[in-house]
């Protein structure tokens, strides 16, 4: 029954894959390079302007606010309503933000442009906040999946010299 299943489990694997049971370089070099611009967009296109957003509200005016609407805050998925110059706003929080695991109805304190209170963010935030700190571990790990790149290239090119020689 065991000879069986194994026989089964590897059936839609090609007689490389079998003997190998991994990637070639070239797949390896090919996966590094995808990852690292992957995380190098997240980082510099979206982390970063993420940041530099919530440390722009860092002068922006103070008030009692309450969450709204709960959820993912790191991605954008939070509301706050709170009062600007007499009337009462309900506005997102911007990606980046934290705070998403409080509870719907808990308090907390948010900085907002005096010109447009949509804009805003949770005070604890603006100095950059989750958003920072993602930046910085996405562009680390791009910076480790381009050399691991490297590594690879190497690897294959020291290969195709060796496969040349007689």
């Amino acid at each position: 029954m065991v000879r069986a299943l194994k026989g089964i489990s590897n059936a839609g694997f090609s007689s490389a894959h079998q003997q190998s049971g991994s990637l070639g370089p070239r797949a390896s070099l090919v996966g590094s390079l995808v990852l690292a611009l992957l995380l190098g967009a997240l980082s510099a296109l979206v982390m970063l302007p993420a940041a530099q957003h919530l440390r722009s509200l860092q002068d922006g005016e103070r008030a009692r606010a309450t969450l709204h609407t709960s959820g993912s805050c790191m991605v954008g998925h939070c509301r706050v309503k709170f009062a600007a110059d007499g009337r009462t706003v309900v506005a997102d929080l911007p990606v980046g933000s934290g705070g998403g695991k409080n509870s719907v109805g808990s308090p907390l304190t948010v900085r907002y442009q005096a010109d447009d209170p949509q804009v805003v963010a949770r005070e604890d935030d603006v100095g950059g906040g989750g958003a920072a700190v993602l930046a910085v571990i996405s562009g680390g790990g791009a910076l480790l999946f381009l050399m691991i790149s490297v590594v690879a290239a190497l690897y294959v090119v020291r290969q195709r010299r060796a496969g040349s020689m007689p």
